[in-house]
């Protein structure tokens, strides 16, 4: 039980975090704990989700992948120009950005294992490739998405099934106590159980965390560490796809904003160390990181409700809040550095 504990008491303390911050923003909040509330904060949680998925898998075999932001910011301006016209176009353009984002990630894959780059120079370097592509397909913001498929991913069930005209349109009765589950925590747990959990459970996911721990003992373990890493990136490039793909949907528009792109990656790498994954791989998972994710909007929801008036009016200044950001993500990953740090001094003390 103490093992247990031991192991997962960063995934315990994110959790305990999230619940206290959410229940804090929940109290002052007009519409504090309603499903309109519910919705909106989801919808806004979910592109920061994906990429704090995208940034975990690399971080578990050791690296740190930089081109996060400006992967999905690539596929985001992608979906503004394919998300458009009937069924059939929307399904070819959404496959199209979902193996954008994979390719790129088998890029970077293909860099650190064949080219034997260090992780952190070769996602910089493909990172701004990235960006030059994304401002290549966008060079100012604009496009379009389909609007019924924005409305049926980014709002409630009773939305999804209004637009697909299914279940009298939403209204049916035994319908409406799941009317106001929100489709995008739907998605994330559609994720997590077909994709995360799947690859875990496979040899290179079980390699990922081999890797991460010691790779010398995974190679003499029989582990394919090459294909492991190359996994690991490549999965990478999927879920920042998914997250460029659902930030198109909730924004209607591709943006090939470079500022943006770069805060998704800081905040993922804060979102790893909050939900408890060791900077120096083996130890963590995707779970954590979205809770870590959940953490981070969080603190942004608080600021938003802050009365002026109080002890806290100091962070109901917008020209404040970035400052207060910026010291909660430099506090949380200094934190988990030091425990990082700490281990593998023990390790070499005791080793």
């Amino acid at each position: 039980m103490r093992a247990a504990l031991s192991r997962n008491l960063g995934l315990l303390l994110a959790v305990g975090l999230f619940a206290a911050l959410y229940g804090l923003y929940s109290a002052q909040h007009p519409r504090g704990g309603s499903a309109a509330l519910l919705v909106q904060n989801s919808n806004e949680s979910f592109a920061l989700i994906l990429a704090a998925m995208a940034q975990t898998v690399p971080v578990l075999t050791g690296g740190l992948d930089l081109s996060v932001g400006p992967l999905m910011t690539l596929v985001n301006c992608l979906a503004s120009r394919v998300l458009s016209g009937g069924p059939v176009e929307l399904a070819f353009g959404i496959l199209a950005c979902l193996a954008a984002g994979t390719l790129g990630g088998l890029v970077n894959g293909c860099l650190v294992v064949y080219g034997r780059m260090q992780p952190i120079i070769a996602t910089l370097a493909t990172g701004a490739v990235y960006i030059g592509i994304a401002l290549f397909l966008r060079p100012t913001p604009g496009g379009a998405v389909n609007a019924d498929l924005s409305a049926m991913l980014t709002y409630d069930l009773a939305e999804t099934a209004a637009v697909l005209g299914v279940f009298d349109g939403g209204q049916a009765a035994w319908f409406q106590p799941f009317a106001p589950i929100p489709v995008p925590l739907l998605l994330v747990l559609a994720v997590l159980l077909f994709v995360w959990v799947p690859f875990r459970g496979t040899e290179m996911g079980r390699g990922c965390y081999a890797v991460g721990s010691s790779e010398g003992s995974a190679y003499l373990s029989g582990i394919d560490v090459d294909r492991s890493r190359l996994a690991a990136y490549t999965l990478a490039g999927l879920f920042a796809a998914m997250a460029g793909l659902y930030l198109a949907l909730q924004t209607g528009t591709g943006n090939a904003d470079a500022p943006q792109a770069g805060a998704y990656t800081l905040n993922s790498i804060a979102a790893v160390v909050i939900g408890g994954t060791s900077l120096f791989g083996g130890s963590g998972g995707v779970v954590g990181s979205l809770f870590g994710a959940l953490v981070l909007r969080s603190i942004s929801f608080n600021f938003r409700v802050f009365d002026e008036a109080s002890w806290l009016g100091a962070l109901a200044d917008p020209l404040l809040q970035p400052l207060f950001e910026g010291m909660v993500l430099l506090i949380a990953v200094s934190l988990g550095a030091a425990r990082a740090l700490r281990i593998r001094n023990r390790l070499q003390l005791f080793g």
